[in-house]
């Protein structure tokens, strides 16, 4: 069993892993990469084997990060399986459509400012040299290719070499993967964590333990830091909430649309029903929230009990009185009308796309708002830009001022931490011969990687992007 590490290598955003063993070619994940435009543009772009090449792939959950290169790889020629669970491929059938709307709408908003500045500039010809990574032709032609699988059950993929699905508790359906091959009488056990959830978050169940292996690549998003507990997360958000209402300014969060914001509704919710703070208008402004939603409500066998309970009492746990989805764009603007206070939860997570650039670009000079940081912003992203607080900020290729509050939450993350990761690989850490950290930038490997060496004497490698290695 060869691997071979194609991204998410190094960094946290574009995971792709490649397995070849017995003459297969699997792919562990097919993720965008987001970062710099042009370097984001070459990379999804440019894989590195043709996809008529590839023989199956195995998806751990619905994050474009993880799913979102897939119709690239349907588009170059594959046709093989896309395993993943119901749930997982549900949610995919809504964020890929997205995907390729909005990269196609970017993309028309970048040329219609090309051309306005060449007739400025007295250029009344030129080409645009810009075309979507792909289009919604490419999206539908390759849903088809999802297989469901269901968590722990072993799913023949060729004669020696099979595949289990469980339980990683990151987002609904998400899982973590074991590849195990038989040749002979030799068996190898090769585990991928996708994104390790955390215990006690809403909605999902927790994590299942790390099962048994041989080899371990896991993520390390959070390998350098600790969260705070849940019920300080929740007085966090509240002061925000309360600090920017005091002001009458507007709150600006910038979210993932799958799992983020419908974690956030329910908490927000559940401050309200509490009245830690001012019953105030909600808006989920994205029609791609408002669809996986509805995806959330169709599998509650996902869910942990508490979110049951409420759901079997009567509540809808993605909805209350002032809660407002925004499905048409001229509603979208309008918000602009608006006077404060209110919320507006809107994606992308990481602010490189879709709705939340506009209401950055009409917001952040402000500095009566806030901005909302819920999550891990990769490198040159204009998220990471906005938690570093930057001066000015590029959107739409416009320099902006950055006047509004930035605050950050990163505990709501649905990635466990150091001390969580470790305790995920704990009850089979010491015979584990090798793991390999991904889905984090140096920073944050580099020190998961000296503690599971120290703790577990484990032999640990960060691998960079093109790294291979053979299983022995």
């Amino acid at each position: 069993m060869k691997l071979t590490f194609r991204g998410a290598a190094q960094t946290v955003t574009g995971s792709l892993h490649e397995v070849t063993v017995d003459g297969q070619r699997l792919l562990l994940d097919c993720g965008l990469y987001q970062g710099k435009r042009k370097d984001s543009f070459e990379r999804n772009r440019h894989l590195p084997w043709p996809g008529s090449s590839v023989d199956s792939v195995i998806l751990s959950h619905a994050h474009i990060d993880h799913s979102g290169n897939l119709p690239s790889l349907g588009r170059d020629g594959y046709s093989g399986p896309i395993h993943t669970t119901a749930a997982t491929a549900d949610l995919c059938g809504t964020m890929l459509p997205d995907s390729a709307y909005l990269q196609e709408r970017d993309v028309d908003f970048v040329m219609k400012r090309q051309r306005r500045r060449r007739k400025l500039q007295g250029q009344e010809n030129g080409e645009d040299g810009l075309e979507p990574l792909y289009r919604l032709a490419d999206v539908e032609a390759i849903l088809p290719l999802f297989q469901h699988v269901r968590y722990s059950e072993a799913k023949q993929l060729s004669d020696t070499l099979s595949m289990e699905l469980f339980d990683a508790g990151h987002l609904l359906g998400s899982a973590c993967v074991r590849l195990t091959h038989r040749q002979q009488e030799k068996t190898q056990r090769l585990v991928f964590s996708g994104d390790v959830g955390r215990c006690c978050l809403p909605i999902l169940r927790d994590p299942a333990p790390m099962p048994e292996c041989d080899y371990l690549i896991m993520e390390s998003t959070y390998g350098n830091r600790l969260h705070s507990k849940e019920q300080l997360v929740m007085e966090k958000l509240a002061d925000v909430v309360n600090r920017t209402c005091e002001r009458g300014g507007r709150l600006i969060v910038p979210a993932f649309a799958v799992g983020r914001t419908q974690q956030l509704v329910l908490m927000l919710h559940q401050l309200t029903e509490r009245k830690a703070i001012p019953n105030m208008p909600i808006f989920v402004d994205s029609p791609m929230a408002l669809n996986a939603t509805e995806a959330y409500r169709r599998h509650p066998e996902c869910y942990d009990e508490e979110t049951r309970a409420f759901l079997e009492n009567g509540n809808d746990p993605f909805g209350f009185s002032r809660l407002r989805y925004v499905r048409d764009v001229s509603e979208s603007k309008g918000l602009n009308d608006l006077r404060g206070p209110f919320v507006v939860i809107s994606a992308s997570g990481m602010c490189e796309a879709g709705r939340i650039l506009h209401h950055l670009r009409n917001n952040i000079t402000d500095s009566k708002n806030t901005v909302l940081i819920t999550g891990f912003q990769a490198e040159h992203t204009l998220g990471r830009r906005i938690v570093e607080k930057q001066t000015e900020v590029s959107i739409f290729g416009e320099p902006v001022r950055l006047r509004a509050e930035v605050a950050v939450l990163n505990e709501l993350s649905g990635h466990a931490d150091q001390g969580e990761l470790m305790e995920w690989i704990k009850p089979h850490a010491r015979q584990l011969k090798g793991v390999f950290l991904v889905h984090g930038e140096l920073e944050q490997s580099q020190p998961l990687a000296a503690l599971i060496r120290e703790t577990y004497g484990v032999d640990v490698h960060i691998p960079a992007r093109g790294d291979h290695f053979t299983l022995q």
